[in-house]
């Protein structure tokens, strides 16, 4: 996997661009296979001499780049340079990527600056440029500039301009060159990239180059991956709720980005009212099925087959099939769509009992559980049972775990399960702690395999310093990726609680255990939300056919 270094500017007086180029032919002079990416085209790039064996991508235009900020966008745009970022960094050991220069009027520059690092998971060099500054003030720039990043991000500084060297000695962090002024010397100024990349201290171009970095799958990665593997399976999912302009959006979004075939139900004149309403022209790709007595009698007798040992008679029938989400489930149990995302206008309830009844669990699957998928600023977690069983026991809890662990895998996340309580390892007893703790040995000694420990308390499980005071020996603590709560108070809480005061984004619930996918949907959700959620379920749905 290559390394994603990305250069940052501390002033607007930094020659960004020669330095980001010196620091890629830097990497290449001592044999490291490395490429350039420019994310976002502010200006044209001049090069004194172009570098012939510099590779670099078409950066997207300013232009169309505002446009997406200014209609409150930025994840698309994030998820376009993440798909440009994922192409330039097959077979390199090295992606060196220029962030934006502060240029008049780009108000957003160390903001989006940071957004770009955080979804490329890339390391961090300062570029300062001397320009008639004092020590202080130099130093002040780079470290206002570092507190914008993780510090463990941040390899070092490299600052231009530099006349005297003891005037800026020390510095706070590693500095990585010292580049000379060059006003004065116009035979420097024409070896431009190559002259900087002397500069460029090799001991620490070995040492960037050889370490181990812990890979992190960043949000906008994660949400990019998903629409990539959605687009692949290319399944057809089917939203009852056609009448909900939320919907209507999440299908033309889906429609437009090549999610998923979506099919509304519903009121056609309706929902043609609603988006003539709100400025939306509807897609002629997008299906919309109306609920007349025809189409609810072709599903009568499957329906009686499936419920039969119920004693479910005709006129019950009848009346469960003037439900939308029933119909739509019935669709999905005859094959005739690939999966079903209902519950913006209706309770977790009416989407999820159609299921069960019609739908019903997957072979060796006892319980139906739900995880989200919370999108924090650095990294994806798994919360789970965050919206089906309220109380689960100890065995119900394994099982929690268990199929969590399954769709973690599916969703290219690496397992590391906490089982959350109020108390961690043997210090807290009493029956909602054993039941925790009860679980996680099921687990351990069904799947010996899955890395899982319990009880934690939640900080523990995610927070390195905490842990290593709590649970020092822990293979999870501190470094959970997947969080099982005990029980559906706890769980529900904490999700709304991190989603709404961190105003992240958190995909779900997603349900597991179904034979076919059904997921439900927050009637809190936004028209993001809805948006992945099919892309999930799409997901769910070629695995399952797989």
């Amino acid at each position: 996997m290559a390394i994603t270094l990305m250069v940052v500017p501390a002033d607007d007086h930094v020659k960004l661009n020669r330095i980001s180029l010196g620091l890629v032919k830097a990497f290449q002079q001592q044999g490291y296979k490395t490429n350039f990416l420019q994310p976002i085209n502010q200006k044209p790039i001049k090069f004194r001499r172009k570098p012939e064996t510099i590779k670099q991508n078409k950066p997207i235009d300013i232009r169309y780049a505002e446009h997406l900020l200014g209609q409150g966008w930025i994840n698309e745009l994030i998820e376009e340079i993440v798909a440009i970022h994922e192409n330039f960094s097959k077979n390199v050991d090295i992606v060196v990527v220029q962030g934006l220069s502060y240029i008049s009027g780009q108000f957003y520059v160390e903001e989006l600056n940071e957004e770009i690092a955080r979804a490329l998971d890339a390391k961090i060099i300062i570029a300062a440029a001397v320009n008639k500054k004092d020590y202080i003030t130099l130093t002040d720039q780079i470290m206002i500039t570092a507190y914008g990043y993780p510090s463990k991000h941040i390899l070092g500084c490299i600052v231009d301009g530099i006349s005297s060297l003891p005037d800026f000695i020390p510095l706070p962090m590693e500095c990585i060159a010292f580049i000379p002024s060059m006003k004065h010397h116009k035979a420097i100024k024409k070896l431009g990239v190559n002259f900087i990349a002397k500069q460029i201290n090799k001991d620490w171009i070995k040492t960037v180059a050889t370490t181990i970095f812990k890979p992190c799958l960043s949000p906008a990665l994660f949400r990019h991956q998903l629409i990539q593997k959605a687009r692949i399976a290319n399944k057809t999912i089917i939203l009852p709720e056609g009448n909900e302009i939320r919907i209507i959006k999440a299908a033309m979004i889906c429609t437009r980005r090549k999610i998923a075939r979506c099919v509304l139900i519903g009121d056609s004149k309706e929902i043609h009212k609603i988006t003539h309403k709100n400025g939306i022209e509807l897609s002629k790709n997008i299906k919309i099925i109306e609920p007349n007595e025809k189409l609810i009698n072709r599903y009568i007798e499957p329906m009686l087959s499936l419920r039969k040992h119920k004693g479910f008679t005709l006129e019950q029938a009848k009346q469960s099939l003037q439900d939308n989400t029933v119909l739509a489930t019935m669709m999905l149990q005859q094959d005739e769509i690939d999966g079903v995302v209902s519950g913006a206008i209706h309770t977790s309830e009416n989407t999820i009992r159609p299921a069960l009844q019609l739908i019903k669990t997957e072979p060796g699957v006892n319980l139906v559980s739900s995880i989200f998928f919370m999108c924090l600023p650095e990294q994806v977690l798994i919360y789970g049972d965050c919206a089906v069983n309220p109380n689960p026991n100890s065995n119900e809890l394994a099982d929690i775990a268990i199929e969590s662990v399954k769709s973690t895998i599916l969703f290219g996340i690496e397992p590391k399960v906490a089982m959350i309580s109020y108390s961690t390892g043997s210090s807290g007893h009493g029956v909602d702690v054993d039941k925790v703790r009860q679980a996680t040995e099921i687990v351990k000694s069904k799947h010996p395999n899955i890395v899982i420990d319990g009880p934690l308390q939640y900080d523990a499980a995610l927070m390195e310093d905490v842990a290593k005071q709590k649970a020092p020996n822990s293979p999870v603590a501190g470094q959970a990726t997947v969080c099982i709560f005990p029980d559906l108070d706890t769980g529900n809480t904490v999700y709304k609680a991190v989603q709404r005061s961190s105003k992240i984004l958190s995909i779900g619930p997603m349900m597991q255990g179904l034979r076919k996918p059904v997921n439900d949907l927050s009637r809190g959700c936004s028209v993001e939300d809805v948006v992945f959620t099919i892309a999930l379920t799409a997901i769910q749905a070629a695995h399952k056919t797989s």
